[in-house]
């Protein structure tokens, strides 16, 4: 036959019954077959408890904590911030002469905010040098190429049109001072 889906071969509804039949015949001898009587069960249990021997030691009485007092001996704060920037310097000055010039020096007021904060807002001609205007924390600062700027003792060496230059000081992951370059960029330069 041909034509919609609607229509059904001849003997497909017999087969169909025939199947269901012999599945409800099939789950009732399942059904039936699994059926053993409580008391069956109970001396099977109580069998397998008895046969089961377990093998558990007793664990032993926790002893007594007998708390002790903190008694600080007096002496230096060993997590002083002043402490540790003091030696910090020293190790640093040691190190490298060029470094200690660098951590003893005054800081500049950019040098409080972390250069990804910075935005440069432009360039401008001053005496014949170039100036950078850096804005930050809603301030805007005039920079010249030998000023401090970021938290890495970031020191600019150059400035372009939409571009400013620097040579960060900073520690390796051995503690090594190392420099790196870095530079920040106008708005309209990063486009």
């Amino acid at each position: 036959m041909t034509g919609g889906g609607g229509n059904v071969a001849p003997g497909a509804g017999r087969a169909q019954r025939q199947a269901a039949a012999w599945l409800g015949v099939a789950a009732w001898l399942g059904l039936t077959g699994c059926s053993v009587s409580e008391d069956q069960l109970q001396a099977w249990t109580e069998q397998q408890r008895r046969e089961v021997k377990f093998g558990l030691q007793a664990l032993p009485a926790p002893s007594r904590f007998e708390p002790h007092p903190y008694e600080a001996q007096p002496g230096p704060d060993p997590f002083d911030a002043h402490r540790l920037m003091s030696a910090m310097k020293l190790e640093s000055a040691q190190a490298s002469p060029r470094l200690a010039a660098e951590l003893n020096r005054r800081r500049e007021p950019l040098e409080a905010y972390e250069l990804e904060t910075m935005v440069m807002a432009g360039t401008l001609l001053r005496q014949g040098r170039a100036v950078a205007l850096v804005s930050v924390d809603r301030m805007l600062y005039q920079v010249r190429v030998g000023d401090y700027m970021g938290q890495n003792n970031g020191r600019v060496v150059k400035i372009e049109e939409g571009r400013i230059e620097l040579r960060e000081v900073v520690q390796d992951a051995s503690g090594e001072w190392v420099e790196r370059a870095a530079s920040l960029q106008s708005q309209e330069g990063a486009r």
